[in-house]
């Protein structure tokens, strides 16, 4: 199995639990915080898509989904456009708003589509390709890409637990 191969099986898998996660919520449960300052499913989905739409579109030189295909217009959060949810105080979260689940699971699927493009040209030697110098060491391509799945692996098992907690056993 080649590099490309994993990724790709890891990627599949956060849009399997994104689905999952967003299946048959309505507003209030997209939006509902079990405990005051607990990030909703609607955040949590909006921010791991967020964050691999900029990091994979940085890493590859693309235009992020989020603005290129209007997204931005959809969500109509007024945030500023590049927001990706890092570092969002309690009253942002609350910021983040969506009319219905099949918005959410749209841009994912978007971005995934995006996403899945480039991997499937990637050969093992551009995972050495250093995409972002102001760390030290500088961040490689393969370190990015198994950073955002990571990250948004951690995200839809939040947003899947927070469902739990909201449904009970019927989730």
């Amino acid at each position: 199995m080649h590099a490309r191969d994993i990724l790709i099986d890891g990627y599949s898998r956060i849009q399997d639990e994104v689905h999952a996660a967003l299946d048959g919520l309505g507003a209030d449960e997209l939006h509902a915080r079990p405990v005051p300052d607990a990030n909703p499913v609607a955040w949590l989905v909006w921010h791991l898509t967020r964050v691999q739409d900029d990091h994979v579109a940085d890493a590859f030189g693309l235009d992020q989904v989020w603005l290129a295909q209007g997204w931005e217009k959809h969500f109509g959060l007024g945030l500023p456009r590049h927001d990706t949810g890092y570092g969002h105080s309690a009253a942002k979260v609350a910021r983040v708003r969506v009319a219905s689940a099949d918005l959410l699971t749209g841009y994912y699927d978007a971005v995934h589509t995006q996403t899945l493009g480039v991997l499937r040209e990637l050969l093992a030697g551009d995972l050495d390709r250093v995409v972002d110098e102001r760390w030290d060491p500088p961040v490689t391509l393969g370190t990015r890409l198994v950073s955002v799945l990571s990250d948004d692996l951690q995200h839809a098992g939040q947003a899947a637990y927070v469902r739990g907690l909201l449904l009970g056993s019927a989730g």
